[in-house]
């Protein structure tokens, strides 16, 4: 019969290269995950970049839409301050055909300033110049609305991509 000390020093060493086979094993595996995961942050980075990029661009195409916007506002408030801008007249008041003639002075002073007919007044260009502010934040807000549907497209189609 066989010795009981051969066969529990065949069952260790049988065990030890298991042991050590398994812990080469791992250590090989975790070689390889290394590996992947660099593969992997390499991508990552790659990715970011040419998103932070493409962001960039988006972020340029907004401020270049933003200064054009800001040109026009200039150029519509300057031509508001020359008075070269008005809002439309309303047409004449239609006085019934019996109305009394208005009684008055014509000779007296009126109680704003005597200006040319054609002259714009200083409530006029102020609404005019409320106007323009609505109409150039309007303009922003929807180059800026476009802009991040831009963006957000571009982003969610290089993500859409990988997967």
């Amino acid at each position: 019969m066989v010795n009981p000390y051969f066969i529990i020093g065949a069952m260790i060493a049988v065990g030890g290269a298991y042991g050590y086979g398994h812990h080469v094993g791992w250590g090989d595996r975790d070689a390889e995950m290394q590996v992947e995961i660099a593969k992997k942050n390499d991508e990552a980075r790659e990715k970011e970049t040419q998103l932070a990029q493409q962001l960039n661009e988006q972020s340029t195409k907004l401020s270049e839409a933003n200064n054009v916007i800001n040109q026009k506002q200039s150029s519509l408030d300057r031509a508001i301050r020359d008075g070269r801008l008005r809002l439309p007249s309303t047409s004449c008041v239609q006085a019934p055909a019996n109305a009394p003639t208005p009684a008055g002075d014509s000779t007296k002073e009126r109680s704003e300033p005597n200006r040319p007919v054609y002259e714009t007044t200083d409530s006029e260009r102020a609404t005019l110049a409320a106007i323009a502010e609505i109409v150039a934040q309007g303009d922003r807000n929807t180059a800026q609305l476009n802009s991040c549907i831009s963006a957000y497209e571009t982003v969610r189609q290089q993500i859409n991509a990988v997967q």
